[in-house]
């Protein structure tokens, strides 16, 4: 892949991000543990936005916003998952 459609995918992602955003900020999740977790999901279609751009972004990759990345879609993905310890995986990360 050349840096022209990296940035292309990455331009793209914007305008997804931009709307992934707005579903997230206008979802209240104020009534119980249901609407919690879909808002829950919204953030987690953010974060992936997050890693795709870290991912593509031309040049070597930013460890630090990787680690970022990962941390965030592993402790949200947590609540999905909680039996298989993804919050207790994010502790080695920033090693």
């Amino acid at each position: 892949m050349n840096n022209e459609q990296r940035n292309e995918i990455i331009k793209a992602s914007w305008e997804m991000h931009s709307l992934v955003e707005r579903g997230y900020l206008s979802h209240t999740a104020a009534q119980g543990e249901h609407e919690w977790l879909e808002k829950q999901r919204i953030l987690l279609a953010d974060m992936a936005i997050h890693l795709l751009q870290t991912s593509l972004n031309p040049g070597e990759i930013e460890l630090e916003k990787l680690k970022n990345n990962l941390h965030a879609i592993l402790t949200i993905s947590d609540q999905f998952l909680p039996y298989a310890g993804l919050k207790g995986v994010t502790e080695n990360i920033y090693k």
